[in-house]
């Protein structure tokens, strides 16, 4: 009997304050032990280098943060016989718009008509001369946080005080293409596995589901799940995710990256084809029909979060001369990916003011996120309460994933919080990412910016006496203490004592 070759050691890899895409139990059934490696930000290229050959890994899986993005080219380079899942390549475009452009300019990929200025004279030439609207977009970093800076423009005089007002460099304008609706599309092996519309809401400008618009899996035209196949194998990638506009007929790619929000199940699927990847064909290659997001897609998503490892078998005619399907799933297959190369990043030598490592962050990142990649912008001023908190808030948590901040919203409003440890209760939060967020999200609400219905919830409030303190605050200006709030008619010693605990003045 021939013996079994050798599996190669798989290391998940790991950074601080950034929430983890995979886990073990993502690769059930894999034999051999998993290794965890973390990279801790401030000069730890040295350590991990070391201890990944120290735990003589051969592949190591995870994605890598856009502030984090050159220091990990870097080390690829120290560790040549390591694997990179994905590769160091193929998470080009994870770093920031500019590399998103630059990617599908590389590949002849249909994307909007970009202009991206370093300089700011000439950025605002283009302002004066360019048909509106148009869309501008801060380009470092990995994520818009929910679309809070994607900013649709009407207007010259509103697109410079934009820029005034926000200081984003380099300056990424798009033009608009006329979309009430945009496709999500991600891909495991170049085969699209999930794919659903992202509808914007009443009086929005953007398709954006954090802030108001809505999911439906119905109706995904073959020519965007087409578009997002050949961004996938441009990138060579093994998992991958387009956002993609319809407009008249025709497609075009607004943001692709291997960082996503994905369900469990999903990244189950990641890990099953990785396995059969991995091992040569040792473990089976899965599979996953073509546009099972139409069936999955009308399970609620509270249950959908808690269901791991679904399968599909392929269709066995029964022995009753059934051998004729309608098979939807006949035009693609998994596929193992190319091996990348140095020479598949586009040449970015042209930029101005390339980021060399974590240490040199653009202004719009605060000290802290040196540490946690947090990007605060407009909230760096204001602090988040856990009872008021709006969607639009969530999203610019470090790490927040969309369907995670619905999560929180619906928990938020169906439960009376007494602590932000409550949270650890749902599915993707740990304690270390919910240590992070509680710098930012407090769970005492701030009497001098709820509403009345923020503080209608607490206990022993109602909707009365909130209404009340709201009245009060309005008329007399805003509370310097809570003792202040004794001046409110219905709010007594005995009450306030009872509240203390859940209400600050900030």
């Amino acid at each position: 009997m021939a013996k079994k070759r050798k599996l190669p050691k798989i290391g998940l890899l790991y950074l601080d304050y950034v929430l983890r895409f995979f886990d073990r139990s993502n690769f059930k059934g894999w034999p051999d032990k998993i290794e965890t490696v973390t990279y801790h930000w401030k000069n730890d290229k040295e350590r991990f280098i070391k201890e990944v050959k120290r735990k003589k890994i051969d592949i190591l899986v995870g994605n890598i943060p856009a502030t984090a993005y050159e220091t990990f080219r870097e080390i690829a380079k120290e560790l040549p016989h390591v694997r990179f899942v994905p590769s160091i390549e193929t998470q080009f475009a994870n770093k920031s718009k500019e590399n998103v452009t630059l990617f599908c300019e590389k590949h002849n990929l249909s994307h909007p008509k970009t202009k991206i200025f370093y300089d700011t004279e000439e950025g605002y030439r283009y302002l004066e001369e360019c048909e509106y609207p148009i869309i501008v977009k801060r380009s470092y970093g990995p994520s818009n946080y929910g679309g809070y800076y994607v900013h649709k423009v009407k207007s010259e005089e509103e697109a410079k005080k934009l820029f005034d007002e926000k200081g984003y460099m380099p300056m990424y304008i798009q033009e608009c293409i006329p979309l009430r609706a945009d496709i999500r599309v991600m891909l495991i092996g170049h085969k699209p596995a999930c794919a659903f519309w992202r509808v914007a809401g009443e009086d929005m400008d953007l398709t954006n589901t954090s802030q108001g618009g809505y999911m439906t899996y119905d109706g995904v035209p073959m020519g965007a799940l087409e578009l997002a196949v050949e961004a996938s194998k441009a990138a060579k990638a093994e998992y991958w995710a387009c956002d993609i506009a319809e407009y008249d007929g025709k497609y075009y790619i607004l943001e692709c990256a291997t960082a996503f929000a994905a369900f469990p199940y999903f990244r189950d699927w990641i890990g099953q084809y990785l396995m059969w990847d991995f091992s040569e064909g040792r473990f089976p290659k899965p599979h996953i029909p073509l546009y099972n997001w139409e069936e999955l897609g009308k399970i609620d998503s509270s249950l959908l979060r808690t269901m791991r490892h679904i399968g599909f078998s392929k269709y066995i005619p029964s022995t009753d001369g059934a051998y004729y399907v309608n098979d939807k799933d006949g035009k693609w297959d998994l596929e193992l990916t190319e091996e990348s190369v140095p020479e598949d990043i586009p040449d970015d030598t042209h930029l101005r003011k390339p980021i060399k490592n974590e240490k040199e962050l653009p202004k719009v990142i605060r000290e802290e996120s040196k540490k946690s990649e947090m990007v605060h912008d407009d909230l760096e001023e204001s602090e988040m309460s856990l009872e008021s908190v709006t969607l639009t808030e969530l999203m610019t948590l470090h790490g927040m994933e969309e369907e995670i901040a619905v999560e929180v919203m619906r928990y938020i409003r169906n439960n009376e919080i007494n602590s932000i440890d409550e949270l650890l209760k749902l599915e993707g939060i740990d304690k270390q990412t919910l240590k992070v967020w509680a710098q930012d999200l407090h769970s005492r609400l701030d009497v001098n910016r709820a509403s009345v219905k923020a503080l209608s919830k607490i206990k022993s409030v109602g909707k009365k006496l909130a209404e009340k303190i709201v009245e009060f605050r309005q008329k007399h200006g805003p509370f310097k203490t809570l003792e202040d709030m004794l001046q409110v008619k219905g709010l007594g010693k005995k009450k306030l004592d009872k509240i203390r605990d859940k209400i600050a003045v900030k």
